[in-house]
């Protein structure tokens, strides 16, 4: 299964010398919205379509599906 990341959107934030407080501001999302992305939890997509608006960029450029690592243990415990 697969899950989403936005590992993309914060090194985006740091190449154009941005905190998430004024992401926050200027793309007009709440403080949550960011706490959940952070958490790489799911938001609405008009919050995205809001920060790539303000940020000037496509959705690929700050989110993408990654493969979720489970991490079985196997039958001798190892």
């Amino acid at each position: 299964m697969r899950k989403i990341s936005y590992k993309k959107l914060w090194k985006l934030l740091i190449d154009k010398e941005m905190n998430k407080q004024e992401l926050s501001q200027v793309a007009s999302i709440s403080a949550s919205t960011l706490t959940k992305m952070s958490k790489g939890e799911c938001v609405n997509v008009e919050m995205l379509v809001r920060i790539c608006n303000a940020l000037d960029c496509e959705l690929y450029d700050v989110m993408e599906l990654v493969d979720n690592e489970i991490h079985e243990v196997s039958d001798n415990g190892q």
